[in-house]
């Protein structure tokens, strides 16, 4: 089986190189991909499919959509695609969009609470489903305006994992698309002519203002520095501990006990340090 374009083969490419970096897939898993409708899903599942196919592991795919239940959503759009490639598809119907309207104070933004609410969703079914493992279309443009959000507003230094373990140990998510860019995924979209719908919740047209900045200070940095952000990339799998202020990674106490070893010197060959000293100052004499 050959790709359909220099695209698709770059594109697998870098999905199977994450896989392989990060163990995201096993022999017989069923993987469930969270299937929104936006450009990154779809090219997730594409290129799952495409994998899936030249693998030398075995692995199923199902494809999830969470209906949050607004009236304009087209569902039916993402059934008949999902047909029509022959891909395994359940299209989960919810009230998410009338909880969040009852639950979320006025202005606030609903993004994190709905994310929220469709992960649970996605693992319910995951189980219903017999998913061994649950694919989002995170791509590397999100990993790092995350890292810069995180960084700026939250006051912490982290992004999102390639592969995340769920706290109660029963679900696990991978996230393939680490090492495709937004552009590259969006290009793919659009040639495997797949139709990209876009959220129908009010509050997504006005998206949160710090994400905007951060993505229009990302392209100006790209702009005036070709490559800064899969420099940006790499350092998230290139952290020195040692250098950050984190307490829990460098405890004051164990380093001045460190500190106080190496200042004594470590026994050379069995010869404490004072009888190295004894042994020099005797010399000396």
């Amino acid at each position: 089986m050959s790709y359909r374009s220099e695209l698709e083969a770059r594109l697998a490419k870098k999905a199977t190189q994450a896989i392989v970096d990060h163990a995201m897939l096993d022999d017989s898993d069923r993987v469930m991909v969270g299937l929104s409708g936006g450009k990154d899903s779809w090219a997730l599942l594409q290129l799952l499919d495409v994998l899936r196919q030249r693998a030398p592991i075995r692995f199923t795919l199902v494809a999830v959509n969470v209906d949050s239940g607004y009236k304009e959503y087209k569902h039916d759009l993402i059934a008949r695609t999902c047909s029509a490639r022959g891909w395994d598809y359940r299209i989960e119907r919810t009230e998410i969009g009338a909880t969040i309207d009852d639950i979320l104070d006025d202005g606030a933004t609903p993004c994190s609470l709905c994310a929220r609410l469709r992960r649970g969703v996605l693992y319910r079914i995951a189980k219903e489903e017999g998913a061994t493992k649950i694919a989002l279309g995170h791509h590397a443009d999100d990993f790092i305006e995350t890292l810069l959000l995180n960084l700026f507003f939250a006051g912490a230094l982290k992004a999102m994992p390639a592969k995340l373990v769920s706290d109660d140990g029963a679900h696990v998510v991978i996230r393939p698309l680490v090492y495709v860019g937004e552009e590259e995924a969006r290009a793919y979209t659009k040639e495997c002519d797949l139709p990209v719908i876009g959220c129908c919740c009010p509050a997504c047209g006005d998206l949160s203002l710090q994400r905007q900045r951060t993505k229009r200070l990302l392209m100006d940095l790209e702009r005036e520095h070709p490559g800064v952000k899969q420099s940006m990339l790499k350092a998230l799998g290139n952290v020195a501990p040692r250098h950050l202020l984190d307490v829990r990674l460098n405890p004051p106490a164990e380093l001045r006990a460190t500190a106080g070893a190496s200042a004594r010197g470590p026994e050379v060959s069995g010869v404490s340090r004072a009888q190295v000293v004894s042994g020099l100052s005797q010399t000396r004499t």
